[in-house]
């Protein structure tokens, strides 16, 4: 039978199993191989039972003081032994005796004899102290009787157990006390509340002390609370299961399962090496909360030469746990950090096939942010680039960051709470602007049956290091939860660290309140387009964000004053129509390629609009619903028209019909005339014989003095005028007049678009009659507006009763328009709706209306005369111009408009005296408190017409 242990020698002990008992761990044979360990049982002795299952988790009498006198000794010591009995294998108990070292002698201390003289433990057999005398020398001494016969060493032993025995119940101590301890065990979950127990330690912010009893594995241990703390009185002596924060390490595997479980790679090697250091330690542990089944205790263990986490991943005996390092102390987090990456660096334990993640492609990329995708995701054009080709913009998602999902609207899955708060936070974070991206790993994502490799990283903005973790500072995203072997952002602590903050402020995700859907006005829809267009026309100037770009000048637009979405569309241009989305035209039939400069001016648009803040100017709706107008980029200095920039650029072309009708300004068509003639963009490509050479700017006009009428008054500077004695009136008076005796009052079918000109029904007081008018719009219910070119003035009447076709030699093209629009020069009102304007508007009835005016005609602009008025007879007569300024009921425009007409005449020197004169009628009318001055000065920003 070969022996376990030597009959001499000396081990470490591990661990101590009650009062008479200890495990014993020997020397490894070889540096990878495992320790010996052994189960000692001191030899004639028996101490109390402990607490365990068998005796329904209650100590015998003495049992607890027992086992932690002997733990508190020599735990982690080394003693030496001396074996008396053992068995054939090592899975046997041994029994023998222990020494120690005595603190009062030099002598080594017998622990078996001092257990019994301490009452931990008695006798197993019981004689009489007194029979022989026996010497005060442990049994290793050999002493002579008077008879020089030597002491047998066993006679000895027992006689000093029988002594000690004695001398403990003499002395009531230990078992022999009147009222030896007696613990009931109690076990967390079974007998209190785990959670209970953390609430207690954090709100009292301070460690409890703990034996660590046993190791599952090396990050999860059962605890038995040692703290006589008085906050903590209620938990002495309770037992619960502890997850060591911040760690993960392989599990062992269990053999008393059926079917067992095999233990994972290095988890006997992370067991033993927490054993070696913790067990039966009484250290103070650091609670900061539960797993999600709520049975386990996450904490921290202070040990008094370091931290067991660190040197664990600096061993490669674990990996750090993101779920629990989550709610540890965040200072603690970046030790673990450079641990865990050290360990990666030598591929150590674990680590041992590690290898740094392959990118396909640049670590990083540096361009300017072209699309917010999700709230996490983003379209970004790298520098030196050339934007031809969707497929050279790079989509990048922020690193170990989960925005909240977009919803589809095609399958009913609405947005999940603050995601397009999140999405819109990160457009104004990054569209438009220079983004540099680190990137850390690569993720293949699901598309459809394929799948495409995606980037994560860190990307930093000018003034902002991370957009991600400001998302999740102010609540708008969380940290992504990582398995323990994933890659993640090296700032994931940091990110962490956010969320916490965040949580604690209760921001967004994190609020108590409940979520209430941002539900928008959907103006798409081309009835509710047109029902709406009204208020949008009347509105002015309104912020929008493009969020969806068609063609270069057609978008999706969405007002945050309106709370709507519109399809938006540039007035009088028209660019060419680029490739469709393959994708959502798969089922609809062959794909219809794109138009010249079609794909080019769309990714201009995405460049310049898509995602910006811009200003729009309502001005028509189409019969598709499409609101139009003119469209705003940049604020400040950098403000400009994009309609100008698609002509400059040769991205657009300009309706001909509306330059036909002379509803195209001066400046869209000189922008136009440039791009041609220096054959940029559409205008490079072979024009075709249909396409009309565009107008010549008109020439500049000659000063004239010449007697009109006023016909219509739109407001106070805008008018219609007819010429006095002109024959062109009376030909056209008598010509309509013959034009309803002929056709009766009867409407009749005609070609209905804007522009054409027809004849429309009207009754001035004296009967119906047919007048000449041009259509402008198109209304709902069968209704269109028209303007009386011959008059000026505009109505709304019916398609079916109150339009017929004009008679070709009343065209314009026969007899031109009698009512010519004019503008009174360098004056600027306010529109009727307020005072003031309506003010403005009465002052010019009463001084012109159903009288021959004098004008003189000053400069064209817009198709429009600019014009001086007053009345010839008035001898010396102010201007109207001054007389509204003088009132306070006009303003006199900046000087960027003055000089604007001194370029579009022949001779500005009269206009240069005109805005002299205004002025310092203006100054009398701010000091005088009149009109629109009554309250002080007025802002730049104050409405104009």
């Amino acid at each position: 039978m070969r022996p376990v242990l030597p009959n001499r020698g000396i081990a470490v002990v591990k661990s101590v199993l009650s009062g008479d008992t200890v495990t014993l761990l020997g020397r490894a044979t070889a540096p990878d191989a495992k320790a010996p360990e052994v189960v000692f049982t001191f030899e004639r002795v028996t101490a109390p039972r402990m607490a365990s299952k068998a005796n329904s988790n209650r100590d015998d009498p003495g049992a607890f003081p027992a086992r932690e006198w002997l733990r508190g000794l020599c735990v982690g010591k080394s003693v030496s032994f001396e074996t008396r009995k053992q068995g054939a294998t090592a899975g046997d108990r041994v029994y023998g005796l222990l020494f120690f070292p005595s603190p009062e002698d030099s002598a080594p201390m017998n622990l078996a004899v001092e257990s019994v003289r301490r009452g931990h433990a008695i006798p197993k057999v019981f004689g009489d102290p007194e029979k022989e005398p026996v010497s005060n020398d442990n049994a290793n001494s050999e002493s002579n009787n008077g008879d020089n016969e030597p002491i047998d060493p066993i006679q000895n032993y027992e006689r000093q157990l029988q002594l000690a025995f004695q001398e403990a119940k003499s002395n009531q101590v230990g078992v022999h006390s009147p009222s030896p301890l007696v613990r009931e065990l109690k076990n967390a979950v079974d007998d209190f509340v785990p959670s209970d127990l953390v609430n207690v330690c954090l709100s009292k912010k301070t460690p409890i002390k703990c034996v660590l009893e046993y190791i599952f594995d090396g990050s999860r241990y059962r605890c038995l609370i040692a703290d006589e703390n008085p906050i903590f009185k209620s938990y002495l002596h309770s037992s619960f299961t502890m997850i060591l924060a911040g760690v993960s390490c392989p599990r062992v595997g269990n053999s008393r399962i059926d079917p067992p479980t095999q233990s994972e790679p290095l988890a006997d090697e992370a067991r033993q090496f927490v054993e070696l250091r913790l067990l039966h330690r009484e250290l103070s542990i650091s609670l900061h909360g539960t797993d999600k089944s709520g049975a386990c205790v996450v904490g921290t263990v202070h040990h008094p030469r370091g931290s067991i986490a660190v040197e664990l991943l600096k061993k490669g005996l674990g990996r750090v746990s993101d779920w629990s390092a989550r709610i540890m102390d965040p200072l603690d987090l970046p030790a673990l950090r450079v641990a865990e990456n050290s360990a990666k660096r030598t591929n150590t334990g674990v680590w041992v096939s590690y290898s740094p993640p392959e990118l396909s492609g640049a670590s990083e990329i540096t361009g300017v942010v072209v699309e917010v995708l999700t709230g996490d995701t983003l379209a970004i054009l790298p520098n030196g680039v050339q934007y031809d080709d969707e497929s050279k913009l790079c989509k990048v998602s922020l690193a170990s960051v989960r925005a909240p999902r977009i919803g589809n609207e095609k399958i009913g899955k609405v947005d999940e709470p603050y995601a397009a708060e999140c999405k819109d936070r990160l457009r104004v974070l990054t569209v438009g602007k220079q983004a540099k991206v680190t990137v850390h790993y690569e993720r293949d994502i699901p598309m459809g049956q394929n799948s495409v490799t995606r980037q994560f990283g860190t990307i930093s903005v000018p003034k902002k290091e991370d957009v991600g973790e400001i998302l999740i500072s102010e609540g708008l995203a969380v940290t992504q939860r990582h398995r323990d072997d994933d890659e993640k952002s090296p700032r994931y602590d940091i990110l962490c660290l956010a969320e916490n903050n965040a949580k604690a402020a209760k921001k967004g995700v994190h609020s108590d309140k409940d979520y209430g859907h941002r539900n928008s006005n959907d103006l798409t829809n081309p009835q509710k387009a047109k029902s709406y267009s009204g208020s949008l026309m009347r509105s002015g100037s309104l912020k929008a964000i493009v969020e969806y770009v068609f063609n270069g000048s057609r978008f999706k637009v969405f007002i945050p004053s309106e709370n709507c979405h519109i399809v938006f569309a540039l007035e009088n241009l028209r660019c060419p129509q680029p490739s469709p989305n393959v994708s959502s035209n798969a089922a609809r039939g062959p794909v219809k390629e794109a138009e010249p400069f079609g794909d080019i001016s769309k990714r201009h648009a995405r460049l310049s609009v898509l995602q910006r803040n811009v200003e729009l100017v309502c001005g028509g709706v189409t019969m598709g619903g499409v609101i139009t107008g003119q469209l705003f980029v940049g604020t400040g200095a950098q403000r400009r028209d994009y309609s100008l920039e698609l002509l400059g650029a040769g991205y657009a072309t300009i309706d001909q019909r509306k330059i036909d009708y002379g509803e195209v300004s001066k400046v869209l068509i000189d922008a136009q005339t440039v791009s041609q003639s220096k054959k940029i963009g559409l205008w490079s490509l072979e024009q075709t014989s249909n396409v009309t050479d565009m107008p010549t700017v008109q020439a500049k006009i000659k000063e004239e003095v010449i007697s009109v009428r006023l016909s219509e008054i739109r407001n106070g500077r805008q008018f219609f005028y007819q010429v006095v004695g002109s024959e062109a009136a009376g030909v056209v008076d008598e010509s309509m007049k013959l034009f309803t005796s002929n056709h009766g009052i009867s409407g009749g079918a005609c070609d209905v678009r804007n522009g054409k000109i027809v004849a429309a029904l009207f009754d001035d007081g004296s009967g119906k009659s047919w007048y000449r008018a041009k259509i402008v719009e198109r209304k709902d219910k069968g209704k269109v507006a028209v303007l009386f070119i011959d008059h000026g003035n505009i109505g709304v009447v019916p398609i079916s009763t109150h339009l017929r076709p004009l008679d070709t030699d009343l065209g314009v093209d026969k007899i031109p328009p009698v009512a010519k629009e004019a503008l009174l020069a360098l004056t600027h009102v306010r529109s009727l709706d307020e005072d003031d304007g309506f003010d403005a508007a009465k002052m010019l009835q009463n001084l012109a209306w159903g009288k021959d005016m004098s004008i003189r005609k000053l400069c064209e602009l817009d198709g429009k005369l600019v014009v001086t008025m007053f009345d010839p007879a008035t001898e010396n007569a102010k201007t109207i111009n001054e007389q509204l300024v003088a009132a306070g009921l006009a303003r006199v425009p900046k000087q960027v408009e003055v000089n604007t007409m001194i370029r579009s005449m022949a001779d500005g020197s009269s206009v240069k005296e005109l805005s002299a004169l205004l002025t310092t009628a203006q100054d009398q009318a701010r000091k005088s408190r009149s009109g629109m001055w009554r309250y002080g000065d007025i802002g730049d920003d104050d409405e104009e017409i």
